[in-house]
């Protein structure tokens, strides 16, 4: 967090949280959602300001029950997910990095749902892979220690007994079978932070 924000917390320590108006989308951008993208429940426009973007990364977090937000100065402005609370893309360096452009070192955990969404944890980072990006991770995947192509793919996700792996940077993980609408629960993160009523 900055310090300039921690400043800005301890100055004015009351500020009411905002919701409703910052949400992460399924390919890793920010969208601001004013009164009339939420009032048709739109997506909102995308925020393309870097020095804003690079602001909001280092004040992203989360709360003790999984809730993620932006640190605005002394207001918490809660963020709505599309999926998770980062997306990953490929990267020829790193292997993985999340859309604030961090490296995803260490992979512990791997996810795939039975729409072939692919979602790798990595600390409290849990991260579903840019669609646009799937078919690079394709070469990873292995089914009972086998390269795996598309159809064997569709067999494995129809049947969730079968023994999916991805290969990454220190050996090969075992993938869990999810469905898409336990993806917070089973995570443990709130998509869709609301004020207590």
């Amino acid at each position: 967090m900055d310090e300039i924000v921690r400043q800005a917390l301890a100055k004015w320590p009351n500020v009411p949280d905002c919701y409703g108006w910052l949400a992460l989308d399924a390919r890793g951008a920010f969208r601001m959602r004013d009164a009339a993208a939420q009032a048709s429940n739109a997506p909102g426009d995308v925020i393309r300001h870097t020095a804003l973007l690079s602001f909001i990364y280092r004040n992203y977090a989360r709360t003790a029950d999984g809730a993620w937000f932006f640190q605005n100065g002394p207001q918490r402005v809660y963020v709505q997910l599309e999926q998770t609370p980062f997306i990953a893309r490929t990267d020829p360096h790193h292997g993985f990095v999340t859309h604030d452009g961090a490296p995803m070192n260490t992979i512990e955990q791997v996810w795939i749902t039975r729409e072939g969404r692919l979602i790798l944890g990595s600390g409290e980072r849990i991260a579903m892979i840019d669609d646009r990006d799937l078919a690079e991770c394709l070469p990873l995947l292995r089914l009972a220690n086998k390269p795996i192509d598309d159809e064997r793919l569709t067999e494995a996700l129809e049947n969730p007994q079968r023994e999916l792996q991805l290969m990454c940077a220190g050996g090969t993980l075992s993938i869990q079978c999810l469905h898409d609408q336990d993806l917070g629960t089973a995570l443990g993160f709130d998509p869709n932070p609301a004020a207590a009523k």
